[in-house]
């Protein structure tokens, strides 16, 4: 595997792709969220026989719009989570001219992207026991993830039952209040102010919000009680930039920082 010879060459992999985010022993990094999961990098060296090499992954474009958030509201113990992306084309590195059958349509799928948006934030939120990360075993994902004719930004419909229903204004509140650890606030490529959330109803939108904290930022909006589940909301992520290149990049300044 090509990222597992360069960590084996004593150089260190800060990686986009897919192919080891279910390495047991190589972190599917958000700083913002899980960090600490940065220690099992010392085991991962001892597996790979290296003193400097090692493999950190950023994880799926799809589910950066709809972690952070339920991140934010972790206390309230969230069970089940439907979530349904609207990915742009550039997620598939695509532009306009280069996948012309995106032109006034939807496509309703996109290739692995739904397994990785249910896995990945399992990992996330799993943790380290025994030289490996164990996946949580809560929440329950299931999500649908659609193509739409946009350049940039993804977003997210969400609806999440909890163990311990709580308030929309407590949950609005743990939004606008989120601090990330003060390591991270400190780098230069971390947003100051991670999550927004938007009282219009016609917010957050892909054209006008996707650059929120030059494209690292979140934003939701549209929470409201549901009928089936507690509550759902949509949210926003810029998938070149917190999804790909800029999360590789903050990963990268997180490590260093460590």
């Amino acid at each position: 595997m090509l990222e597992e010879d360069y960590a084996k060459h004593e150089t260190p992999v800060i990686s986009n792709n897919s192919a080891n985010r279910n390495v047991e022993d190589v972190p599917v990094l958000i700083p913002e969220i899980n960090g600490v999961h940065a220690q099992i990098i010392e085991s991962q060296k001892k597996r790979l026989g290296t003193k400097r090499g090692f493999i950190v992954v950023k994880p799926n474009c799809s589910i950066q719009s709809y972690v952070p958030p339920i991140n934010a509201l972790m206390e309230y113990e969230p069970q089940t989570i439907l979530a349904c992306t609207y990915q742009a084309i550039s997620g598939s590195g695509k532009t306009f001219s280069e996948c012309p059958e995106i032109l006034d349509n939807v496509i309703p799928f996109i290739e692995g992207e739904e397994e990785k948006s249910e896995n990945e934030p399992l990992k996330i939120w799993g943790k380290i026991e025994r030289g490996k990360i164990v996946n949580a075993k809560n929440p329950i994902i299931t999500t649908q993830c659609i193509r739409v004719p946009v350049t940039n930004g993804h977003l997210a419909a969400v609806y999440v039952n909890f163990k311990n229903k709580s308030s929309k204004e407590e949950i609005i509140n743990l939004w606008e209040n989120f601090k990330a650890p003060e390591i991270v606030l400190n780098l230069p490529s971390a947003p100051k102010k991670f999550l927004q959330y938007f009282k219009e109803d016609n917010r957050p939108q892909t054209n006008l919000d996707r650059d929120y904290e030059n494209g690292m930022g979140i934003s939701m909006g549209r929470l409201r009680e549901d009928k089936v589940f507690d509550y759902k909301f949509v949210c926003l992520s810029h998938n070149t930039l917190r999804g790909a290149a800029g999360g590789g990049v903050l990963s990268a300044e997180y490590l260093t920082a460590k």
